[in-house]
């Protein structure tokens, strides 16, 4: 069965929103990642392990995987260069618009796979927009979290995924070995740790840029990486995204848990005001109204 939107005809499209097939969005990146990988790691790897989770559903249920939407947030790449980033409000309404086309398409189950740590955040507050909006179930997931417990056992040097790491590196070993510089991988290692974002036990958050936290780009250790380990990692993140998007809990109808009254008065559900309209710049003299996300301009 093929699962690539890309190489599908329009009835097939068709054929497959009739029968509620499961769509995988995935959102990457085009960042630096070192001295030693390419730039499209994120969006790469986004998209090898999203098509390679499709499969495994495709067993079972009709699936189907988009382009990758290769363009982020990634900010704190830019003083080491390489770096393509969108702001949240430019990066919300592009996403929001593809979700629109996928939903007017009859498409009702969508899941934003996300491969890049700038994203995390971002994709966590779109969709509770997008599933306010279009009421449909809409999930986020990373595969570096389905997989965090299996990629703990593969991993040597690190518990799991962080920037142009062990990890990355040798899943980037496995498709693209030629865009792989490894002639001093043993002498590139950066910090340890994810580093100073989060300030506290707690949880307490402050953004830093990259040029704060590693002196050339890289956090982990790449010397250990292996196309080997790059199949075993693979494998893993294939099997967790399967296994979340073969969940009926992932899909699952909400349930209203809400009484009839509370403290003597009803319950009512919320009346939702139309959305402030946002006016396009001018185009042949005219002027088109888009509706506003959500919550804009949050990151």
């Amino acid at each position: 069965m093929e699962i690539e939107w890309a190489n599908l005809k329009a009835h097939e499209l068709r054929r497959l929103a009739e029968q509620d097939a499961i769509v995988i969005l995935p959102v990457g990146a085009i960042e630096q990642h070192g001295p030693h990988l390419p730039v499209q790691v994120d969006s790469r790897l986004g998209g090898e392990v999203a098509r390679a989770a499709a499969r495994i559903v495709a067993k079972t249920q009709p699936i189907v995987v988009t382009p990758v939407l290769w363009c982020g947030l990634s900010d704190h790449h830019i003083p080491f260069g390489g770096t393509l980033s969108l702001d949240y409000d430019t990066w919300y309404r592009v996403l929001r618009r593809l979700v629109n086309c996928l939903v007017e398409q009859g498409f009702r189950r969508i899941c934003i796979a996300n491969s890049h740590g700038g994203n995390v955040a971002a994709s966590k507050v779109a969709v509770a927009d997008l599933t306010t909006e279009f009421k449909i179930p809409i999930v986020t997931t990373g595969y570096f979290h389905e997989a965090e417990a299996e990629f703990a056992k593969i991993l040597v040097r690190q518990k799991g995924t962080q920037h142009a790491c062990e990890a990355e590196t040798s899943m980037m070993l496995q498709f693209e070995p030629g865009l792989v510089d490894t002639s001093a991988l043993n002498e590139i290692a950066g910090p340890k740790t994810q580093g100073i974002s989060e300030i506290s036990a707690n949880g307490a958050y402050r953004w830093y840029s990259f040029a704060h936290r590693t002196h050339n780009g890289v956090i982990g250790d790449p010397t250990l990486a292996s196309v080997e380990k790059g199949k075993k990692l693979t494998a893993a993140a294939a099997q967790a995204v399967a296994k979340l998007l073969l969940n009926p809990h992932t899909w699952a109808d909400f349930i209203d848990l809400r009484t009839k009254e509370t403290g003597g008065v009803a319950l009512r559900n919320p009346v939702r005001g139309k959305k402030r309209p946002y006016k396009a710049p001018k185009a042949n003299g005219k002027s088109k109204e888009t509706p506003l996300p959500g919550r804009s301009g949050l990151l």
